[in-house]
């Protein structure tokens, strides 16, 4: 995977260098997944701002560390995790410290603390109490979804460097509704940015990142102002363009020229949300039948919201009994050609077709190994046929030697391209 590269033309406005310190030993042992990282990159990405840096640290001494460290280069500090009540929950205790501003109990904070456990008919904790402690002239965050206000700490309150701290609670429920009502407002006012610069993701399968390379990296790299990067997944690659209208216009003119044809779409829709979308535009249904894939395909078409109205029927024929009785597909075929075979993949898509009575039909067949293959037909061969009602059943091979889990997802892909482009 490629990182972004800017591709010049000066910022009207000096970028804001934001960090985020996640705590929790939880999130290292790995019992807990971070996916607050992620959502805070799309989330300030829709404000024009960016993340420079994301540190994981665990509960105790490592914030103070992690803190200290990160207010001398960031603008702005956004800490998560560590404002409950028990006793490892010290990352009010040591924000103070490492600012040199004194805790005190805010009478509002503890108010809406003893409200919380009177409307639930439940006695609060003395432990509770800490959850009130802000430091000196900091401002509280009202938290209606737990215990746990957060704070923020404006850059004139910081003697220590510029930086705007920002504490949020680390449960996703209380953090994702306090950083839209609370940090939001505070983030565009400290960023001064009114426009934020617009994102163009394009899609596209069958291709690699060394064509754009090769074909329309330097070109993109003259467009001045705009950003642009890959991201490589098994069977696609996506282009990101960022900067104004006008920019990403070009850029995109730019790779359209060359690669129109591998494009899946323009929005950021999946291959299998382009196959749906497609198809209902079309008025046409879909049959789909699995051998290798093992209903692969079927998930991934199912996954998206409105496919009962295109998607009819999915035939997992894993042996090859399966295959004759359900599919009508030749034994003598079989016999002669093997289970993986052009032979066998389009008498699969056309039993699938008949069977169903849908407009369009696919199937897979192939080896996924480890064992199975042969000098003729190695681990990672497989066959993929296309049917429809106006056109005879074709197939053609396509080769991915890899684990079996990626090789189920690179035939896949294959497989919902040749329905796409049908």
């Amino acid at each position: 995977m490629m990182g972004l590269e800017l591709a010049g033309g000066p910022q009207d406005i000096p970028p804001m260098h934001i960090e985020i310190l996640n705590t929790g030993s939880e999130l290292l042992l790995g019992n807990t997944i971070n996916t607050h990282a992620a959502w805070f990159g799309r989330e300030l990405f829709k404000l024009g701002l960016r993340i420079a840096r994301q540190t994981t640290v665990p509960d105790g001494d490592a914030i103070r560390e992690a803190m200290t460290e990160s207010i001398e280069r960031a603008d702005v500090l956004i800490v998560t995790g560590g404002l409950g009540p028990t006793s490892d929950d010290i990352t009010r205790e040591i924000t103070a410290e490492v600012l040199g501003l004194e805790l005190i109990t805010d009478e509002a904070a503890l108010r809406s603390l003893e409200a919380f456990f009177v409307i639930r008919g439940r006695t609060m904790a003395d432990a509770n109490l800490k959850q009130a402690l802000t430091p000196v002239g900091a401002d509280v965050l009202p938290n209606p979804n737990g215990t746990a206000p957060g704070v923020y700490v404006p850059p004139r309150l910081n003697g220590r460097s510029s930086c705007a701290v920002f504490l949020l609670p680390g449960p996703p429920r209380e953090l994702y509704p306090m950083f839209h009502a609370e940090v939001v407002p505070r983030l565009r006012a400290l960023s001064g940015i009114e426009t934020p610069a617009q994102v163009l993701e394009l899609k596209f399968t069958g291709i690699g990142e060394s064509d754009f390379h090769q074909g329309v990296d330097a070109r993109l790299a003259e467009i001045p102002g705009l950003e642009y990067g890959y991201c490589a997944h098994i069977g696609e690659v996506d282009l990101r363009l960022i900067g104004t209208p006008e920019v990403l216009e070009v850029g995109k003119k730019i790779a359209l020229g060359d690669f129109q044809k591998f494009l899946v779409s323009e929005d950021g829709a999946s291959l299998e949300a382009v196959v749906v979308r497609n198809l209902t535009a079309t008025r046409r249904t879909l049959a789909i039948a699995e051998s290798c894939t093992g209903g692969l395909i079927a998930h991934r078409i199912t996954n998206v919201p409105g496919s009962s109205e295109v998607f009819t029927h999915g035939f997992v024929t894993y042996a090859n009994a399966a295959k004759v009785k359900v599919l009508g597909v030749s034994a003598n075929d079989i016999e002669n050609h093997g289970a993986v075979s052009e032979s066998v993949a389009c008498q699969m898509a056309a039993g699938a077709l008949r069977v169903s009575g849908a407009d369009v039909a696919v199937s897979v067949t192939g080896i996924a190994g480890p064992g199975g293959g042969s000098a003729e037909k190695p681990v990672g061969t497989a066959w993929i046929g296309i049917a429809t009602k106006n056109t005879a059943a074709r197939a053609f091979k396509v080769f991915h030697p890899r684990n079996r889990d990626d090789f189920k997802l690179a035939v896949s892909q294959a497989a919902l391209d040749a329905v796409r482009r049908e």
